[in-house]
């Protein structure tokens, strides 16, 4: 190993052992709060395996001791369970009523809806202090038991993580059948809907986002006590910032691993995305975190394609994605499964084949084959180091249309997609 692969392995545990460090800290901070509130304070349940009782509140840890002494106890509220983090770091919030959520959407106004799911509707929301937060409020026609439990089981989740690339909880609301959830507002939209936008994400975006997503998802497999198994990673579960940096979101299928440290999975009901689940976890109800491995291999492909992990409306042979993307770099063809919104260059090439080899492993038949998220991980900072260096290097323009690039199938494809006449010219751009 030469020294330069010794300092970045070093950066590398230096990150996570300094993430750890935060998080174990904060951990202790919040146990000791906990243990002085304990008298005037009614324990959370409702976890997994307790027997599913009434939430009652719920705080991020390093805001505990502030949103602590602010609760109010008014009549109005005594049907409420609240919990409230300030999310703009100013004096925390003194409780969320129904009034003001209502008054923080505009009445759950059309025009401040920013996504849909099967949980329900979020919006847009503006608190009194000027935060900005985002919204669920859960479907009226799904508060059933099993709606009841995933809006219990994202809360109780929530409040046990903190992480640079994980939504934060800001607190929760139950009144009456009105369920909601105030969490942190991301403005940049979903990963699937970059993926589907005109200009989409260059190689250097792409490459970051995934591996932001892969320390948020490492986070919650090795630095979470116990681990935590997200169960629904997908592309519109990833929410995009504005500097296009991502942020894992939606934990109402996620999982707490076993405590036993003999345990191998969990046996449990299938949970997840078509398109996304682990064929393994489907034949034996056996979850391990090497579900959301093969879940974050299928998005992989899609993040280098762009297309949709099931096209029902393409050609048999390329209807399920990874299927068809494995197969074209099998044969030496994977620039042509490359998402046409993206520039080809030496670089970018080499990038595309080497994210698809490591998808190739996450999406492995056994999940024994499969490398943790940490390894995810570090193979993408590798990835990425790599892209950066080739294509700050100048190139001849000969190399640039070297025979390695099948110019005329991606070109036609280019053409196709542009609407652009056959005989007119088109080039590459380059890197």
């Amino acid at each position: 190993m030469t020294g330069g692969d010794r300092r970045r392995r070093g950066s590398f545990a230096d990150y996570f052992k300094a993430a750890a460090k935060r998080v174990s800290g904060a951990l202790a901070a919040l146990l000791l709060l906990r243990k002085r509130r304990s008298s005037s304070r009614p324990a959370v349940s409702g976890a997994p395996g307790n027997g599913g009782g009434q939430v009652s509140a719920v705080s991020s840890s390093t805001d505990t001791a502030r949103s602590s002494s602010k609760r109010r106890s008014s009549s109005s509220r005594a049907s409420s369970s609240v919990a409230t983090i300030s999310p703009s770091g100013l004096a925390a919030p003194t409780g969320f009523t129904m009034e003001e959520i209502v008054k923080a959407t505009g009445n759950f106004a059309a025009s401040n809806v920013i996504g849909e799911g099967a949980f329900g509707t979020v919006y847009k929301g503006k608190l009194r202090d000027g935060s900005l937060v985002a919204i669920k409020r859960a479907k009226q026609n799904v508060l059933n038991q099993r709606a009841s439990s995933e809006f219990k089981n994202e809360v109780l989740t929530m409040s046990k993580i903190e992480h640079l690339n994980l939504v934060r909880l800001y607190g929760y609301l139950e009144h009456g059948d009105e369920k909601i959830i105030v969490e942190e507002y991301i403005s940049g939209g979903t990963m699937r809907e970059h993926l589907d936008g005109e200009n989409g994400l260059e190689m250097t975006e792409r490459l970051d986002i995934a591996i932001d997503i892969a320390h948020a998802v490492a986070y919650l497999h090795t630095y979470s006590d116990p681990p935590i198994i997200h169960r629904d990673i997908k592309a519109s579960n990833i929410l995009i910032t504005e500097k296009l940096r991502a942020k894992v979101t939606d934990f109402g299928f996620a999982r707490l691993a076993s405590e036993d440290p003999g345990a191998t999975h969990i046996s449990t009901q299938i949970r997840g995305s078509t398109g996304y689940l682990d064929p393994e976890y489907l034949r034996t109800y056996q979850l391990t975190e090497k579900s959301d491995v093969y879940s974050f291999g299928v998005l992989l492909v899609e993040m280098m394609t762009g297309r949709h992990p099931i096209e029902s409306k393409r050609p048999l042979r390329e209807r399920v994605t990874i299927k068809w993307a494995m197969q074209k770099l099998k044969g030496g063809d994977a620039v042509l499964v490359m998402d046409w919104r993206m520039r080809r260059s030496p670089a970018s090439i080499m990038a595309l084949e080497n994210i698809l080899k490591l998808a190739r492993q996450c999406l492995a038949s056994t999940k024994e084959t499969r490398p943790s998220m940490r390894k995810c991980a570090e193979v993408l900072w590798e990835v990425r180091k790599e892209y950066r260096e080739r294509a700050s290097s100048p190139l001849p323009s000969a190399v640039r249309y070297s025979a390695n690039y099948p110019v005329r199938d991606v070109e036609n494809h280019r053409r196709t997609s542009f609407g652009i006449a056959e005989g007119e010219s088109y080039k590459f751009a380059s890197a």
